[in-house]
């Protein structure tokens, strides 16, 4: 696994990492199962506080990224399980609140497809 934190960017580190191990994870780089270094480990190699490292762990789990196995560490998960099921469930709950509003269809499409272009304009 490669990581580099740009101390001069805007992003904050935490955030910086979670986005270079996704992208290691989701293109193959970082093969499911692969086992992260461990959060001291990874902190002291990037020159980072433990802190940063951890919320970057947990912000991967929750996304499905990684799993954490107790005492065992940190491994790369199969990238259509949790993230895929979480995608969805954000979705349908989306729509369901969507149509409580009195949003028809194409204005509840058109406002998911605002708000995705937003989060990957980032």
């Amino acid at each position: 696994m490669t990581a580099r934190i740009d101390p001069e960017s805007a992003v904050p580190p935490y955030e910086q990492l979670c986005r270079q191990v996704a992208e290691q994870a989701r293109g193959g780089t970082l093969p499911v199962g692969y086992r992260l270094p461990t959060v001291r480990a990874l902190a002291a190699e990037l020159g980072v506080a433990v802190n940063t490292v951890a919320k970057a762990y947990r912000t991967l789990e929750a996304d499905g990224v990684v799993e954490t196995r107790g005492r065992q560490g940190t491994f790369v998960a199969p990238a259509d399980s949790a993230a895929a099921r979480e995608a969805a469930a954000a979705a349908e709950t989306f729509a369901r609140r969507a149509k409580r509003l009195g949003l028809d269809a194409d204005e509840a499409l058109a406002a998911a497809v605002e708000a995705v272009r937003a989060a990957y304009a980032s």
